[in-house]
């Protein structure tokens, strides 16, 4: 660490300081305090959380984004609040077209519904607006107040002159950054300012730091509770040369007009916390609270990390709309990732919706919060099982028209077909949980369809390739449409017995050189044949949802691909 002594102080008088700030700021006529009656302090209930999430618009949302807006909205929802959606575009370099309105119907399929802030028709509320870019005055009325104030200055460094300070830094074994005896314009006299303006110099502006890396500040988080970490000392760059802010400068100058109370982001930004307490000091705002909160990690190949943009598609809100997974299942789950007495509190109120949970940051984990698919799985199990058949196919048919335009054309005007499917096994006290998400769905019922169906297992092993043949043939003969379950079975039985299959399996165990197998392999060789998997729902009623014609056809096509065999 560099200790060399800084002057904490501006050397140039209140008057110098006036100067600059209209040489820099020129077109700036507003003061901080037309912002503060522009943006009063908001009428609200006492203890109203106003909260806020700040994606970039970079073509990307993640599950991030909407573990934080789902935080967010729980937090103002249920205090009476405000929560708002700010696009925080200030690096245009990665801005991509349309991504804004990505942002918002993302977040909208996942039903997370704002109070204000930037919309598809543009802004919804009295302290926007809330795309960064259009604030510009705002932040640059703001650095103009800090350069009055003596802390901020311009920084006419090139890049180049920046890596050479960084090169130089490195070589000394230093704390890399713009502070102390690297910090090289700090301490410019009026004439030199001039000058270099007057020769057209870019320039950046600069917190002037007070703060001693060898003294601690306590800063209370919503979530962690009492955080201790060394004073900042960087000089960080509050306006770029194109006059639009750093995130750092924005955030603030934005929360504090926009009178946020509490900031829910990820622990990657503790780093820069310190950054954030002294800037809230020099602007003199309160601060809002921070909660930072844990970053979803996964378990890979028995290590566990951080969910990953590149090797992890389920880290991408667009998979689950692609995919088709319950928009609440996906909700529900992060609840249980947010809060950790959620899950507790479902089982003991099974009738609530997840919206009259009391959230609360003091229940939010702060070490690395697990992934797990599997678990958001069989949350949507359940979820589809309680559903009605026609609930579950008006969701097919919103997925599908978008994501599976092929199924959607099978579905749509099936005359109820899809609910017959939907219903088999459904109801009861033991529902079938067999439906996970649209695409699965999807595929799982494929076999229903001919033009959708394809032999995906093999039929019994323990029976040859003619025997099954030769079953398959007297089914035809045999099956009736009109038969209930039980002669349905009892003719499935029989054939068995007369071709050396014993009528239950525990006689086939106890007498196996005596068998062949057992009814349930000629079930199994059924079910292959009419649904191309050894695994399906209960095979009279998947029968008699597909009619007649379908069976006969399915059993004709099996007999004649086993003689092509």
């Amino acid at each position: 660490m560099d200790t060399t002594a800084i002057k904490i102080e501006s050397l140039l008088t209140r008057d110098e300081r006036d100067e600059l700030a209209k040489l820099l700021f020129p077109d700036i006529a507003k003061r901080p305090e037309d912002y503060e009656l522009m943006y009063p302090p908001r009428d609200l209930p006492v203890g109203a959380f106003v909260t806020r999430i700040g994606p970039s618009p970079t073509g990307y949302i993640h599950l991030g984004n909407l573990y934080s807006a789902l935080a967010d909205s729980r937090l103002a929802r249920q205090s009476g609040g405000v929560f708002m959606l700010r696009v925080e575009d200030t690096d245009n370099k990665r801005e991509v077209p349309g991504a804004v309105e990505l942002i918002i119907s993302s977040l909208a399929y996942f039903g997370v519904e704002f109070d204000e802030g930037a919309t598809e028709r543009g802004d919804k509320g009295a302290y926007g607006p809330y795309r960064q870019r259009r604030r510009a005055e705002l932040y640059q009325t703001m650095a103009c107040h800090l350069i009055r104030e003596g802390r901020a200055y311009p920084c006419f460094c090139a890049e180049e002159e920046l890596n050479l300070i960084r090169e130089q830094q490195s070589a000394a074994g230093q704390t890399p950054g713009y502070y102390g005896r690297w910090a090289v314009h700090r301490d410019l006299s009026m004439d030199d300012i001039r000058s270099r303006l007057s020769a057209g110099e870019g320039f950046t502006v600069r917190l002037r730091s007070t703060g001693d890396p060898s003294k601690h500040i306590t800063v209370l988080d919503g979530i962690r509770g009492a955080l201790s970490m060394p004073q900042n000392n960087q000089d960080f760059v509050l306006l770029k040369a194109d006059g639009i802010p750093t995130y750092h400068f924005a955030h603030a100058v934005d929360d504090h007009f926009m009178r946020t109370t509490h900031v829910i982001r990820g622990e990657e930004w503790l780093a820069t916390l310190p950054y954030h307490v002294e800037l809230f000091e020099a602007l003199g705002y309160e601060r809002p609270v921070y909660c930072h909160t844990a970053v979803l990690m996964k378990i890979d190949k028995g290590v566990k990390r951080k969910l990953s943009k590149r090797k992890d598609p389920e880290n991408g809100l667009d998979y689950y709309q692609k995919q088709g997974y319950l928009p609440k299942a996906v909700l529900v789950y992060l609840m249980t990732v947010l809060n950790s007495n959620f899950e507790e509190w479902m089982k003991d109120n099974p009738d609530a919706g997840y919206e009259d949970f009391p959230f609360t940051t003091a229940k939010m984990g702060s070490s690395g919060a697990l992934f797990d698919l599997d678990k958001l799985h069989n949350i949507s199990k359940d979820m589809f099982a309680l559903m009605s058949a026609g609930e579950v196919r008006d969701f097919m048919l919103s997925w599908s028209k978008v994501n599976a335009p092929g199924f959607y054309k099978l579905i749509r005007d099936d005359g109820g077909y899809l609910i017959n499917v939907l219903n088999i096994g459904r109801g009861g006290d033991n529902p079938r949980k067999d439906l996970i998400y649209g695409n699965q769905i999807k595929d799982f019922l494929s076999f229903f369809y001919d033009s959708e169906f394809k032999m995906e297992d093999h039929y019994p092993e323990q029976i040859d390739k003619e025997l099954i043949g030769k079953l398959l043939t007297e089914y035809l003969d045999i099956y009736s449409p009109d038969d209930d379950n039980a002669a349905w079975f009892a003719k499935v039985r029989d054939m068995g017995v007369r071709h050396g299959f014993a009528a239950k399996p525990k006689d086939y165990k106890n007498n196996p050189e005596m068998y062949k197998g057992h009814v349930g392999d000629v079930s199994s060789a059924l079910r292959v044949a009419l649904t191309g998997r050894r695994n399906s729902p209960d095979l009279w009623e998947i029968q008699r949802v597909m009619g007649a014609d379908m069976v006969r056809r399915r059993v004709a096509s099996a007999i004649k691909g086993l003689r092509h065999f």
